[in-house]
């Protein structure tokens, strides 16, 4: 028999002084069973940073054909396709093509610091790709922030973020200008 997801809640109040938006969003997040709490909490974070009206968590890990996060317009029209992790070239190469903009939030200690340096070369040629990296410190800062019942608030401001007395500077990798 499968496992299946745990369901955590989480009220999230986000005030992005650096888009002018500012918003409360009552989120259900399914974590399925291969996921840990610092992953959980890196696509919280990735849908804090980007907050919208049309953004939601995609199925993610149990799928390869959603993203983590994204903004998908009432056309039907990706925007937004925001990953989390290390992925392929593989699976960013098909969000490129199919989203307006794609952003990877990287995470996983020094783990990142290889991939980026052999993913890299490859990666630079998608011109709608921004690329994030989370400290290893930042990840385990989030990671214990994991409750079956959230009460958060982030506040963005010049690139920071601020979460819950975590404070966070995703270090830019790529930028694609968009």
């Amino acid at each position: 028999m499968a496992l299946k997801a745990t369901i955590y809640k989480a009220d999230l109040q986000v005030a992005d002084l650096d888009r002018s938006h500012f918003a409360e969003y009552a989120l259900t997040i399914a974590r399925h069973p291969s996921e840990t709490d610092e992953r959980m909490m890196v696509r919280l974070l990735a849908f804090a940073m980007y907050a919208g009206q049309d953004l939601s968590f995609g199925k993610g890990v149990s799928s390869d054909d959603e993203a983590a996060v994204w903004e998908i317009d009432p056309s039907g029209v990706i925007r937004l396709w925001i990953e989390v992790g290390l992925p392929d070239e593989t699976r960013i190469r098909k969000a490129c093509g199919r989203a307006d903009r794609v952003v990877l939030l990287a995470y996983g200690a020094r783990t990142v610091d290889a991939w980026w340096q052999q993913s890299s070369g490859n990666l630079k040629r998608f011109g709608n790709l921004d690329v994030y990296r989370l400290s290893a410190e930042e990840g385990l800062a989030l990671a214990a922030l994991a409750e079956r019942k959230m009460k958060l608030s982030c506040t963005i401001q010049e690139g920071a973020i601020y979460m819950e007395g975590v404070e966070l500077h995703p270090q830019v990798l790529q930028a694609s200008g968009i």
